[in-house]
């Protein structure tokens, strides 16, 4: 009897184990594929444009959908250990970025030169903002559910970065009106949220308090 109660208690937690984790990859693999999209359309207007602020978004963008490899992993293992690992990678991903999109500022900064099509600058900050506002909330939708602070840390990273893309938004306006140093300092700050946001993923994936 006891056998039998402790076989079929340890099949519910089989069963929950791999609703947790189907779950998990689900809601990686959509905020990945809106991620990948975004990211695609903004790299074919950046090739027109030459906007370093968008390079900036771009460069993010392309990393936030990189971070699916290890959240997807760690659902697919059904670890907690492997979430939390994937959480730094998930963190790691946001600063390369950002170093990355500040070495670009600073060169553009050095040797400036205004980006061109600036309507269709301003088409890919809005693309960005509604690519990763999307994003956010299937992460932090699926994150709280599944109580995953993995999930919950790229979710909030993914909502700052849509605010991050209007800023690609406001360089195509500042430049319309005749300021084209408002790429590169623009890029600049993205460059520091970017960084911002590093840290409070940083906080929430060790469990540390944010406020």
């Amino acid at each position: 009897m006891t056998d039998s109660a402790s076989h079929s208690h340890s099949h519910g937690l089989v069963a929950d184990s791999i609703k947790r984790s189907r779950a998990g990859l689900r809601a990686v693999a959509l905020s990945l594929a809106v991620l990948g999209l975004t990211a695609a359309i903004q790299a074919v207007i950046y090739v027109a444009t030459d906007s370093v602020a968008l390079l900036a978004d771009l460069i993010h963008n392309f990393g936030d959908a990189l971070t699916a490899v290890p959240l997807g992993t760690a659902f697919v293992l059904r670890s907690a250990k492997a979430e939390r690992f994937a959480g730094l990678a998930v963190v790691f991903a946001i600063f390369v970025s950002a170093c990355v999109a500040a070495v670009f500022a600073i060169e553009k900064l050095v040797n400036p030169h205004a980006p061109r099509h600036l309507l269709a600058l301003g088409i890919a900050g809005a693309v960005g903002f509604a690519g990763n506002e999307v994003a956010a909330r299937v992460r932090l939708g699926a994150g709280r559910r599944l109580d995953s602070p993995a999930l919950v840390a790229d979710g909030y990273h993914a909502r700052t970065d849509g605010f991050v893309s209007l800023g690609v938004l406001i360089s195509a306006v500042l430049v319309a009106l005749g300021l084209p140093i408002a790429d590169p300092i623009i890029a600049i700050v993205i460059t520091g949220v970017i960084l911002r946001i590093t840290w409070q993923s940083w906080l929430t994936v060790t469990g540390r308090p944010t406020g």
